[in-house]
């Protein structure tokens, strides 16, 4: 019988510390590393809380974000930090060992080259990747690692979004992604859903691809991205954070990376290499303004504050690239959906109308249901590929 309870996230960017936390949440032991700052002092290349600078920040931050990571404040004493420099050994104690580093397949086959020579035999391995196939950094592993790796891609935020990907390669074992499905489901709270090694997955094979449409469309219409948030939040019976919101909330840089991802492995799929990222979005990533992470992207805050005494959100203006007050709307398409209570009703109301807004919703949709049947039929094949039977 199997038993988690001491765990080892490596990377305390947004989603390793969500992960650390949420695990804290269960009552794991967690062990959260991540690299030593590059800028140290020669006076602070001795120093433990100087090289734990950067784990130690990213902690407090996700603690302090809201909505709240952690189910209660105390559960904090849980989760202690380290450097990979320092501390790696400490992961042989762990009985699963989570990488969560940047978007890159080379830094994530060194770090799991590393975690396969120092863990304990029979660990669990695991990575969050957004996209990057499973089975490309389990290559060159050992056959215990292989036996006992697999993905496992949590959603940001990691307390609240329900879904968590399980993705075996050929080489998992059956006994660790049966494991995974039931600890995922019953003790972590989550839809676990079993997924192949395909392209981006499932959530992000869709919801990457739909986001990068309304980018490339929001390019060629005359629109405020808090109308297209509300266009495709909202209007749609979707989450307020509709598009640019999410687009912040998942991190810019990671976003690029997983749609230059599907690009570069969907090379049969004709919408997909029709994509192409606007220049509003080449000009965030050149400056990295990488949305809630760095403090901007497509919305920055400031400490003004207006009449109601909340604090003031300025929006990208995509044409000058200048942040701006938001102004009141004065799309047709937006009012008219404001006062259709029924969802069904209200999409097809902004399917039908003519204007700005109306053509954003019909394109976006049709890009995703309405494609020639050939192409609809290949969409839906990668889709259904990405469910094991």
């Amino acid at each position: 019988m199997r038993h988690i309870k001491q765990v080892a996230v490596l990377g305390s960017g947004i989603m390793g510390s969500g992960i650390a936390c949420h695990l804290a949440n269960i009552g794991m032991d967690v062990l959260l590393l991540d690299i030593v700052p590059f800028d140290l002092t020669e006076a602070e290349k001795t120093s433990k809380s100087a090289r734990n600078r950067l784990v130690n920040e990213a902690l407090t931050r996700a603690i302090k974000s809201k909505p709240a990571p952690l189910f209660k404040s105390s559960y904090a004493s849980r989760i202690s930090t380290g450097n990979f420099e320092d501390d790696f050994e400490k992961i042989n104690s762990s009985d699963w060992i989570i990488e969560v580093v940047i978007e890159r397949l080379d830094i994530k086959q060194q770090i799991l080259e590393k975690v396969d020579r120092l863990r304990k035999k029979g660990s669990l391995v695991s990575s969050n990747t957004s996209g990057i196939p499973i089975h490309l950094m389990a290559e060159g592993r050992s056959e215990d690692f292989k036996k006992h790796f697999c993905g496992t891609h949590f959603f940001n935020p990691p307390r609240y979004l329900q879904l968590l990907e399980i993705i075996p390669t050929p080489s998992t074992d059956q006994t660790v992604v049966q494991f995974m499905m039931d600890f995922g489901d019953r003790y972590l709270g989550k839809s676990t859903v079993l997924c192949k090694d395909t392209p981006a997955f499932i959530g992000n094979r869709i919801g990457v691809y739909a986001m990068s449409k309304i980018y490339q469309l929001a390019d060629n219409l005359n629109l405020s991205i808090n109308d297209i948030d509300k266009l495709t939040g909202p209007a749609l019976a979707r989450p307020k954070t509709g598009t640019f919101r999410l687009g912040d909330l998942v991190g810019l840089d990671t976003a690029a990376k997983v749609t230059a991802g599907i690009i570069d492995h969907c090379p049969d799929d004709h919408q997909v290499q029709k994509l192409e990222l606007p220049a509003f979005f080449q000009f965030l990533i050149d400056h990295k303004y990488y949305g809630n992470k760095s403090g901007q992207g497509f919305y920055k805050a400031t400490d003004e504050k207006d009449e109601s005494g909340k604090r003031v959100i300025l929006s990208l203006n995509l044409k000058t690239h200048e942040y701006e007050k938001p102004v009141s709307s004065k799309l047709a398409s937006l009012s008219i959906s404001k006062q259709i209570e029924n969802p069904e009703n209200r999409i097809k109301a902004l399917f039908k109308h003519e204007d700005e807004g109306g053509q954003l919703i019909k394109s976006s949709l049709a890009s995703l249901l309405l494609m020639p049947p050939n192409e609809y039929l290949r969409f839906v094949t990668v889709c259904i590929a990405s469910i094991q039977p």
